[in-house]
């Protein structure tokens, strides 16, 4: 028992509850203090209150898990199975409390408690779904005459049979074979009908009804995360892993557990996925990829804000797992005794071979049950999946209790230690990389301690010495007026001399330090990004050099400083990903975003935005990408970002309205059109996104759901949400500013319309400019039925005969309209998008050629970017091969002065002299091909 009285505020309010529910009767000690130490016990007796009686009765050894489901699992109705399943939650969940936090029960036997509860819970969803599914449609059967069962993997802590009191379950589902139904109605294929099993046991889980929910379901973990089949054969799963498994589902896999009654197919499953997580050798090789891990786990740390987390912070649980996941990866295809999904046994295990010394041994396993019994007590208290110290003064007072002290205050030097010596093991295992030794003199810190830069002379000439001088005082004077706290100056009086240093190796502008300093300032009350360029002096060369190249980069990292993590690997920094890698890469970034937290996936869009787009302007920047390659990136970047808000914001919809008759995950029926920039695979680091929204539903169709709305309002719903996702201004600023003033009626259309209806529009109403811009246009996202029928309205509305008189009066109308307003031309200087054989000109000219030309040669429609366009103009004898020659030079040439100018933040204007050769050319064919 423990040594602490039970808190007078704690006792008050179990007797107020007590009073509340038993009234008269003897006030039992035990239970009203279960009441006062949990608010979910409470609300548990409330609803039940017998089950006070029940909870008294039992045995305190007895860990006994019967079966959550007694009934015929065919007859048994949906509404009874979710009953019973809850209701055995509740019950036993209550029982883990009373073991807990009255009996004060040892942690590592409350989780294989709770584990294995859970695992009866799951089994018991399992069958239940399975014996419905068969009821429908027969079942798959074996050589033997015997249903073939559906797999269920627990992942994470229930794989390692260490599950949180409430916690998200991560699950995989697979089947053994592809075999068809028998006995049903007709023959389902086994993805169709193991697909069925798993959405009920998804439902019987994860749906909330009035007896609350089992467990909230989490499948982002199977091949492909969200985008992925349900379910998955053996055979299916083996080519994943084989073909595309990458580092981090290696360490998922590691705590894989098949649940529920052993079959023969266990074994089989296992070896299958043997040689994908356990190499035959001792794996040194991922010593490497455990470093980036580790900086992840800090970047995560920063980037979600986390403070007093004892899961994720430094020295919490997660350390602890890594550490020993860790050396399982390393050593475990030669040692299988290592090849446990349990940490407590790999621990074990460790240290009877050797690789963790005893004592080491023994304070891992200490530290770690410690940080798991506070992350118990946290998570009983109201039933929230919480590893944050308490902030309210009755949490406080709760775990202060439970960890045998009269004060919170009393708690936090404890855990302390704790995270501390984990800290320190976690940095032995993984180690870091090694530091740079200070090669500069103390010049440098008599340079920014006394705001005296002529102690440099000899490092930098005398006129950049006294421009330093005059920017660092500026910038010290801005100091002043931030709480930068002891810490922070602490650090800052270390940092500062190694960023002198680093800039005088540069012999760097006066210019250059103010971006640095802007990005310093940014982060100056931060003290773990100040640590992270003070402790990295590879990260603070990078920054030196990526602000050097462009000012661009520069506010762009003081604008997000959470772009300072992506510094740390230089190697994947210039090295951006292939073009056809995005889309999965944004699957799997999002595999750590929580699927009902919105305002954590809108910033995650715009991080992962903001992270590809530094890591695009580092390779730009150095050269290793050129112009035409880096619209490229930045269009499959801004591709792959469209997909995957599409996929938020239709599940948002869905939740909420059902989907529209015959469409799923797979096939929306919604398909999102590119126009401009991002339609011609011409975008920049700013650029606006053009998009229009179509869908192929009719209007009188309604959606599936219990909250009904036609599909036509669904689609407009859903392209409002979309605007939404993108447009809002979060933390990380908006997403992409999203212009929708080209779909049919501009501002005054419907926000998403019919593909057919597109298509009347375009034949019957649209302006010679809106054909302009379709032979821009490109559909983005959508399944290839939509992408087919609008490449073919496309084509058949560009290939219009039209007459060339009036096609030419209205593109020069147009275009003059445009100059006249938007041009910033002057006598010295050319404006590179507007002026006179500038961009937009080359422009007008290739869309005058397809849409005057493409009737009588369709091949013009073929692409909808301006180099090609040209290549294929001058195929088709439209324009002569020096015409071509001579627009796609000047246009590659204004592009890149274009671009160079957007990377140094100088505008969009030039002397006019440096491109008055070329844009002459341009003028001259204007003249020859419309007058």
């Amino acid at each position: 028992m423990l040594q602490v009285d039970f808190p007078h505020s704690l006792l008050t309010l179990s007797e107020q509850r007590w009073q509340q529910l038993y009234g008269s009767e003897p006030y039992n000690k035990q239970l009203g203090r279960l009441l006062g130490l949990s608010d979910f016990a409470f609300r548990i007796l409330e609803k039940r209150p017998e089950l006070g009686c029940w909870l008294q009765q039992q045995e305190l050894d007895c860990r006994v898990v019967p079966n959550p489901i007694t009934d015929d699992l065919v007859e048994m109705s949906e509404a009874d199975c979710f009953r019973q399943l809850r209701r055995y939650r509740q019950q036993y969940w209550l029982k883990v409390m009373w073991l807990d936090l009255v009996h004060h029960n040892a942690i590592e036997d409350s989780i294989d408690y709770v584990s294995r509860l859970s695992e009866a819970l799951i089994d018991a969803a399992n069958k239940w779904a399975f014996a419905q599914t068969v009821k429908q449609c027969g079942a798959p059967i074996d050589t033997h005459g015997q249903a073939i069962p559906m797999l269920v993997l627990g992942m994470g802590k229930l794989g390692g049979g260490e599950l949180n009191f409430s916690s998200d379950i991560d699950l995989i589902f697979t089947y053994p074979k592809n075999v068809p139904t028998q006995g049903g109605r007709r023959s389902f294929e086994s993805q169709v009908f193991y697909t069925k099993v798993a959405q009920k046991l998804i439902s019987a889980l994860n749906q909330v009804t009035a007896d609350g929910q089992v467990f909230r379901v989490d499948m982002r973990l199977r091949p492909f995360g969200d985008s992925g089949p349900l379910v998955m054969s053996f055979s299916a799963m083996e080519d994943y892993y084989q073909d595309q498994g990458r580092e981090w589902e290696r360490y998922a896999m590691l705590k894989a557990r098949p649940l529920g009654e052993v079959t023969p197919y266990w074994g089989e499953f296992k070896q299958l996925l043997k040689p994908f997580v356990y190499r035959r050798y001792i794996d040194f090789s991922v010593i490497e990829s455990l470093r980036k891990m580790k900086h992840l786990i800090a970047q995560e740390v920063r980037r979600k804000g986390l403070v007093n987390n004892i899961k994720l912070g430094a020295g919490g649980i997660r350390e602890v797992e890594f550490i020993v996941q860790a050396l399982q990866m390393i050593r475990g295809g030669r040692d299988v005794g290592l090849q446990t999904p349990s940490i407590m046994a790999a621990i074990t295990e460790l240290s009877n071979l050797g690789i963790l010394p005893s004592e080491v041994s023994k304070s891992l396993t200490n530290n770690y049950l410690f940080l798991r019994r506070v992350e118990q007590y946290l998570q009983a208290f109201d039933d929230q999946q919480t590893q944050t110290l308490p902030e309210t003064s009755v949490d406080q007072s709760r775990l202060a209790y439970l960890l045998g002290h009269d004060d919170f205050q009393l708690c936090l030097p404890d855990i302390t230690q704790v995270m501390t010596k984990v800290r320190e093991e976690f940095a032995l295992v993984v180690g870091d990389e090694p530091q740079e030794q200070t090669s500069y003199d103390d010049s440098f810190s008599y340079a920014w301690l006394q705001r005296d830069c002529l102690q440099l002379e000899g490092h930098l000439d005398l006129q950049i010495l006294e421009q330093w001088q005059s920017v660092l005082q500026e910038f010290d004077s801005k100091l002043v007026k931030r709480h930068v706290g002891v810490r922070g100056r602490d650090i800052l009086d270390k940092l500062m001399p190694a960023l002198l240093h680093a800039l005088s190796q540069q012999q760097s502008s006066a210019e250059l330090l103010q971006r640095v300093l802007n990005i310093v300032e940014m982060i100056a009350t931060r003290t773990t990004y100040l640590e992270l360029l003070f402790e990295n002096q590879g990260v603070l060369k990078q920054l030196v050099l990526l602000c050097g190249h462009s000012k661009w980069i520069a506010e762009h990292i003081a604008k997000y400083p959470i772009l300072l993590d992506e510094l740390i690997d230089p190697a994947a920094l210039y090295k951006p990903l292939p073009l056809n890698e995005y889309l999965l890469e944004i699957r799997q970034y999002f595999l750590r975003i929580e699927q009902d937290d919105l305002e954590l996936q809108m910033e995650a869009l715009r991080q992962f935005k903001q992270t590809h787009q530094l890591r695009i302007a580092a390779a730009d920047a150095t050269g290793v990408l050129s112009i035409t390659k880096v619209s490229d990136h930045l269009t499959s970047l801004a591709e792959a970002i469209v997909a995957q808000s599409v996929n938020l914001a239709w599940q948002q919809m869905v939740a909420r309205y059902g989907e529209p008759q015959g469409c799923d995950e797979e096939s929306k029926g919604f398909a999102v059109i590119a126009y401009g920039k991002a339609g011609g695979l011409e975008l920049g680091y700013d650029s606006d996104l053009d998009l229009v929204f179509v869908h192929n539903q009719q209007g009188d169709s309604a959606t599936t759901g219990d909250k009904q709305i036609s599909s036509r309002q669904f689609y407009l719903k859903l392209a409002q949400r979309l605007m939404h996702l993108f447009n809002t201004r979060t933390a990380s600023g908006i997403l992409y500013e999203l212009d929708t003033r080209l779909r049919p009626e501009g501002n005054s259309g419907l926000l998403a319309i019919n593909i057919e209806s597109f298509y009347h529009y375009q034949q019957s109403q649209a302006w010679t400019w809106e054909h302009q811009a379709l032979t821009r246009a490109r559909m983005i996202y959508g399944e290839p039925e939509l992408k087919n029928r609008f490449n073919a309205i496309r084509k058949d509305i560009i290939c219009l005969a039209r007459e060339e008189a009036s096609l030419k009066a209205d593109v020069i109308k147009m275009r003059e309209k445009m100059r006249t307003h938007l041009s910033k031309d002057s006598e010295l200087e050319f404006d590179l998008k507007q002026g006179l054989g500038g961009m937009t000109d080359i422009e007008f000219i290739v869309q005058y050629l397809v849409l005057n030309f493409a009737h009588t040669k369709p091949e013009l429609t073929g692409y909808p970017d301006n180099i090609r366009i040209l290549e294929s103009a001058a195929e088709q004898t439209v324009i002569t091969p020096t015409q071509r020659q001579q627009l796609t030079d000047c246009y590659c040439m204004l592009r890149e002065h274009y671009h160079l100018n957007s990377l140094n933040q100088l505008g969009r204007c030039i002397p006019r002299e440096k491109v008055q050769q070329q844009v002459g050319h341009v003028q001259v064919i204007w003249q020859q091909l419309l007058g």
